[in-house]
């Protein structure tokens, strides 16, 4: 036990450098980097920011949905996230007839509020470490001794979650508390929400007030519950104040959210292959869906609201992937990482424990790459295909458990419960679907996949089978004509199991998805779990060799801390970068024959009477502000919060020199954006009339 001990200590015994921002720290373990903190400017206290005694700012902060972060700015369980965060839910509250995601949408009382089905906001009530406990016996065990321990500590609506860190070296119990009544209180529209749209993503300067409200509800005794008409709102035992006050270059900022996914550890052979290899594929894939679906969009409101969602989804990792590349290749990342790896094994080899263990890792690591690169390929481009492309494969294959199974759901009485699924996924599928264009994807996507694909790792003559029955699918398809699939499932009999079955949607679909289970998935599984035991001894190895060294855990969408400071930045030689926007660039971006650059009326009327309130800073309305943090995909939605623990703005992105960050940190270049909290509230109170929310929040000036 003293060996993984000593190993927990190592992660923290650094040298700060005078101006080292990289790293998202795990908040439980504050007191080993708050007076770093305090070199940066905080005001507060370990315990008022992180305590399991006491209310902290961590009870101020929610994983939002499962992959955003969020923020209580109210004693009545106000939230305020992104607007591409509560995107999904404007759209699927979004109609031609009530179109929030043009018009915007700000509810007047809480009667007007909207249900969000399916969502969910999670608090994390305690952070503990059990890496002793887990890791004491046989390492075969360690699954059977984490589900045991989740087991005890899961009580009531309290849910423990046991999560691996620093690759399998650490392990972390979440004690966690979801609430599941979210309603929608206020968006902007997506002229101001999605302001800049694909042109402006990850890109700075950014003009965008990426936004929107919603609101925590709870039962009578201010408990977790299910919808109900009869909840309440929620009472928080924390809740951020707002900081009306300037910003400055050099104010402390910290980030306090839920970063999904980074991969420092990355050895050479598998960031040369994401860089030249896959990330090139995928961008290529996602660039035929764009250039199909964004034109489809303009051109067609009813296709524009039921693709919004869809097309921002796949845009945002398209444009992040192009950026990660560039800003790889322009710092000699790859240069960079066989240095460090040349480092690592010279240091192994000083000692005999060490080079026994440790000098062989880095080359194994590298040549199991080159051996399993295409089943990691095959499996990165099936979820290209299947998943992000045509929409039809994935929802075909749901029926196959009706079509497999229908004696044993009849046997089981289970029958009439399948049917009333299959019926309502079918409305949501057509609600946000249009099959013309879904067939220009196919089209467009399929022969590309098929020219990437090793035909081994295909199904047989798949080639041949889609240049002679493509067409087909969306023509004959039972399950793509919602009259005729409506009509079938409510009139159920053995015939319409046969149809689905000789479905020509299903049958595409379903033997996509068995040739990748038999030729794909075996291969990546068995090459997964060897890479997963050779980076856990890999990373051993940097906490044990290099214990002054910065060594932080990587992301894994639990609650960390970042921190850094208000700063521009100059990524380029004769570039330089204000640290801020105004809402004057705003109208000089404006473009009505742009559909990322188009504005209402009423903001431009609003603007026009320069009526700022008290959200100006010398007689400027800042938009957007960067900072010197370490973020990710999840802090999306995080709250910026200055050193005295007030809200200062809203993270929603980096620069597109930041993309790299999630492989290799370069401070000079790497800014997360945030929409700042005063240009937030001006369009809540200004823009949305919607005073009754300002009047809920607590303001510092």
């Amino acid at each position: 036990m003293k060996k993984f001990l000593l190993i927990i200590i190592a992660c923290f015994s650094f040298q700060f450098g005078s101006y080292a921002v990289e790293g998202m720290w795990i908040p439980s373990l504050i007191d080993m980097f708050h007076s770093d903190m305090e070199t940066y400017g905080i005001n507060l206290s370990a315990e008022e920011i992180y305590s399991t005694n006491q209310a902290s700012l961590k009870d101020a902060i929610v994983q939002f949905n499962g992959g955003c972060t969020a923020e209580l700015v109210s004693d009545k369980g106000l939230l305020l996230t992104n607007h591409h965060c509560g995107f999904s839910a404007i759209q699927s509250h979004s109609s031609l007839e009530n179109d929030y995601l043009q018009h915007g949408f700000w509810s007047k009382n809480h009667s007007e509020e909207l249900p969000c089905t399916g969502m969910r906001v999670t608090f994390v009530k305690e952070i503990r470490d059990v890496t002793e406990a887990i890791m004491v016996g046989d390492a075969d065990g360690i699954n059977d001794r984490i589900k045991a321990m989740e087991g005890e500590n899961t009580k009531g609506s309290l849910l423990a979650k046991i999560k691996s860190f620093n690759q399998g070296n650490q392990y972390y119990m979440l004690i966690t508390e979801d609430f599941n009544d979210i309603r929608l209180v206020g968006a902007p529209p997506s002229a101001i929400g999605k302001f800049g749209g694909d042109t402006d993503n990850w890109l700075w300067p950014r003009h965008t007030g990426d936004f929107s409200v919603f609101r925590i509800y709870a039962d009578s005794k201010n408990e977790s519950a299910q919808y109900s008409a009869d909840n309440v709102p929620y009472k928080p035992i924390k809740s951020l104040p707002i900081s009306l006050k300037p910003k400055n270059v050099g104010d402390f900022a910290m980030v306090y959210g839920f970063p999904g996914s980074t991969f420092q550890h990355t050895a050479s052979g598998k960031l040369d292959f994401y860089m030249n290899e896959e990330r090139p594929a995928r961008i290529e894939m996602r660039q035929k869906i764009i250039d199909l679906m964004s034109p489809a969009m303009n051109a067609n409101d009813q296709i524009r609201i039921q693709y919004a969602s869809k097309q921002a989804r796949i845009a945002n990792a398209w444009k992040k992937w192009i950026g990660q590349i560039g800003g790889l290749k322009e710092t000699h990342a790859m240069d960079k990482k066989k240095g460090f790896e040349e480092e690592y094994m010279a240091k192994a080899a000083e000692k005999t424990e060490w080079k026994t263990k440790y000098f062989g890792v880095i080359n194994e690591l590298n040549e199991l790459q080159k051996e399993n690169a295409k089943y990691e390929f095959a499996r990165s481009l099936f979820i290209e295909y299947f998943y992000v492309g045509p929409e039809f494969m994935n929802y075909a294959l749901s029926f196959a458990n009706l079509a497999n199974n229908y004696e044993k759901l009849e046997a089981e009485g289970t029958l009439q419960e399948e049917l009333d699924n299959l019926m309502r996924k079918q409305k949501g599928f057509f609600k946000n679907y249009n099959k013309a264009l879904d067939q220009d994807i196919f089209n467009a996507l399929t022969p590309l996949y098929l020219s990437y694909v090793d035909a081994d790792l295909l199904p047989e003559n798949l080639a041949n089978t889609w240049q002679r029955n493509g067409y087909k699918i969306y023509e004959k398809s039972m399950l793509l004509n919602q009259e005729k699939l409506e009509a079938s499932l409510t009139k159920f009999s053995k015939k319409t199991v046969k149809k689905i079955l000789k479905d020509p949607a299903y049958l595409y679909a379903l033997t996509l998805y068995r040739a990748y289970a038999a030729k794909v998935a075996p291969g990546y599984g068995a090459y997964a779990e060897k890479e997963e035991d050779l980076m856990k001894r890999y990373v051993e190895g940097k906490l044990a060799m290099f214990p002054k060294r910065k060594i932080w855990a990587d992301a894994n969408s639990t609650l960390r801390i970042a921190y850094g400071k208000v700063d521009g930045s100059s990524p380029r030689d004769g570039m330089q970068y204000n640290h801020y926007t105004t809402i004057d660039g705003i109208m000089q971006k404006y473009d009505p024959e742009n559909p990322d650059f188009q504005l209402t009326a009423r903001f431009i009327d609003l603007y026009k009477k320069s009526d700022w309130g008290d959200y100006a800073q010398d007689d400027e309305l800042w938009v957007c502000f960067t900072a010197s943090n370490h973020t990710t995909g999840g802090n999306s939605g995080s709250p910026m919060i200055d050193a005295d623990g007030n809200l200062m703005g809203i993270n929603f992105d980096r620069s597109w020199e930041s993309t790299m960050s999630d492989f290799m940190f370069d401070e000079s270049r790497c800014r997360n954006i945030a929409v700042d909290i005063r240009y937030v509230l001006w369009v809540i109170d200004k823009y949305g009339g919607a005073s009754h929310l300002i009047e809920e929040m607590k303001f510092v000036k």
